[in-house]
């Protein structure tokens, strides 16, 4: 049996099986080795984990884990608490950045993007990530993020540089007032959560012609300072996944084919075509 694990900061997907045709897919809260102590991590694996699984601990023969928070100074933490949890696997730990290329691009080089509340890119060369524009967050970076939009679109309302009623509507649909904006953005936890929650209120809109181009103004600026950086950029096909992704494919289609750019393949999210990466050759 082999365990494969799709990890973010709200849940995690598991998958677990031994061909593409015979696995299942279970959940279990996120595990992320930087917020999270071993004490809690454990007691996700033992509660969460375990009682799902369709076989014993000691029948998992490897375990592929990628995961939001798997930076290199914790992989070791992480991996030997996966060890403790399955004594007879090997286990292998790496970045949510990874399984991303390997979701997007399998074993072809590509350009694999992350679009969700948060942003990240790479240049994969079928094997491994061989550059990476760092992300700086929202704050200095993340364009094209969940938090960039929703940055963005809240300061532009604002600053009635899109119209009147779109800010009307966000602050009753939201129940916001200036003062409760900034407050969330300047004093509360989380800020990039709360920014990206605006995300369903710009996606109804993004018919209307001041959101579209709002729109292909912010995904031109994840291309331009992260995507057109990576060498070979107009050869390779550039892939995405991630929530913010799938739901505005057109406008990152659109917006890529001005800037000379060839769109590949689009996935809610990794877990399916990690499946695939690891089971495939299962089946031959």
């Amino acid at each position: 049996m082999i365990l494969i694990a799709d990890s973010g900061a709200t849940k995690t997907d598991w998958c677990v099986g031994t061909t593409l045709s015979h696995n299942q897919i279970v959940q279990t809260e996120g595990i992320n080795p930087f917020h999270q102590e071993a004490d809690k991590i454990n007691q996700i694996l033992r509660d969460g984990l375990l009682p799902q699984l369709p076989c014993s601990p000691s029948d998992i023969q490897a375990v592929f884990f990628y995961g939001a928070g798997c930076t290199p100074d914790k992989i070791e933490k992480l991996s030997s608490l996966l060890i403790q949890a399955f004594p007879h696997a090997k286990v292998e730990v790496h970045s949510d950045l990874t399984g991303a290329a390997r979701a997007l691009c399998q074993h072809q080089p590509g350009i694999a993007c992350i679009l969700g509340t948060g942003a990240n890119s790479c240049l994969y060369d079928g094997e491994k990530i061989t550059q990476n524009i760092p992300p700086l967050g929202y704050i200095l970076g993340d364009e094209g993020s969940g938090a960039y939009l929703g940055k963005r679109f809240l300061g532009d309302c604002i600053k009635q540089q899109l119209p009147s009623s779109l800010l009307k509507g966000l602050l009753e649909e939201y129940q916001l007032t200036l003062p409760a904006i900034l407050d969330k953005v300047y004093r509360q936890p989380l800020a990039n959560r709360f920014l990206a929650s605006l995300t369903p209120y710009i996606y109804r809109y993004k018919s209307q012609p001041e959101v579209h181009q709002f729109l292909t103004t912010c995904f031109t600026d994840f291309f331009r300072r992260n995507v057109l950086s990576y060498p070979g950029c107009h050869q390779l096909p550039v892939s995405f996944t991630g929530s913010v992704a799938w739901y505005f494919r057109p406008e990152i289609e659109e917006t890529a084919q001005k800037l000379n750019l060839h769109t590949g393949i689009f996935i809610q999210a990794p877990i399916q075509e990690l499946k695939r990466f690891h089971l495939l050759e299962k089946t031959l």
